[in-house]
């Protein structure tokens, strides 16, 4: 698949929804060069819908900051080597799917929110729950408060559907193969990386065996990479919620820096992104050409 490029800034191709109306995007490889192989953008859709923009206070530009932008463009490649890509084409600044369905801050609503619907957490407190509060800067992102009836709406056409598209390919992949490899594909801000190139987090030896993570931070240190395990980032609640290396599901999550590839404060990719991108191939090729039988 070639490598499409977007546009630095918004346009109405950008923000423009797709036709089919589908807000997950899978891709999967053939069936005979299948391999118990996933991976998995969660953040970095972007199609601002009329609805979802008129909501809120900020510029597309400014919500884009909030992106993992481009993340889905450095691995949409994955299906020729055998891997099965999902990609969330919706903006995680409006729902992010690394939360618990529960993670709501009710104070961002006028209206009473459920007790049973409320997961108490610190990202939701903070404003960074599954229905965000705050943009990537901690500016509000809102003009009023929602009803929750909207957040419950929200849930229904972006979150479901990503986790069901998630939960449906493990399956598969698991009963076709007896194991399965996702890797949650994420980018960090270079001031948080601390120099890293890759961080990555297995929710400290929980959601992936460590055959799994020898072998990614492995290929990708052969690659000339940077890495850093669980430190800042340990895995979100898909790390967390689908790793179950004893039932042999080995759930991995990789942050890159963002400095590999692209201007933070613009959203922009550099000139970096393109050896980049043929790195990342030589590490999905690496990571389904790896014999994954000894996880079952």
């Amino acid at each position: 698949m070639a490598t499409t490029i977007p546009t630095p800034h918004a346009t109405d191709e950008t923000l423009r929804p797709k036709r089919d109306g589908k807000v997950v995007r899978i891709e999967r490889p053939s069936f005979d060069l299948a391999r118990p192989v996933i991976l998995a953008s969660p953040h970095s859709g972007r199609e601002y819908d009329a609805d979802l923009r008129a909501s809120t206070r900020l510029s597309v530009d400014h919500l884009r900051r909030s992106e993992d932008a481009y993340v889905d463009q450095l691995v949409d490649f994955s299906p020729e080597y055998g891997a099965s890509l999902i990609c969330a084409e919706f903006p995680r600044v409006f729902v992010d799917v690394n939360r618990a369905v529960g993670e709501i801050d009710p104070g961002m609503f006028s209206d009473r929110v459920p007790a049973d619907d409320v997961q108490p957490s610190r990202r939701a407190a903070s404003g960074l729950g599954v229905i965000p509060r705050i943009g990537a800067d901690g500016r509000t992102l809102y003009r009023r408060r929602l009803r929750f009836a909207e957040a419950q709406a929200r849930l229904a056409r972006f979150y479901h559907p990503y986790h069901q598209a998630l939960q449906n390919e493990i399956a598969a992949l698991r009963s076709r193969f007896g194991c399965v490899v996702l890797a949650d594909m994420h980018s960090m801000p270079a001031l948080s990386a601390h120099g890293a190139d890759i961080v990555l987090g297995d929710r400290f030896g929980t959601s992936c065996s460590d055959v799994v993570i020898d072998r990614v931070e492995a290929l990708f240190r052969d690659l000339g990479f940077v890495t850093v395990r669980n430190n800042p980032y340990a895995g979100g609640y898909v790390t967390e919620h689908y790793g179950r290396p004893m039932e042999a599901v080995n759930v991995i999550q990789i942050e890159i820096n963002r400095r590999l590839y692209m201007d933070e404060n613009r959203v922009t990719l550099t000139a970096c992104h393109a050896e980049l991108i043929n790195k990342m191939r030589c590490f999905v090729r690496g990571l389904t050409a790896t014999d994954w039988s000894m996880l079952r």
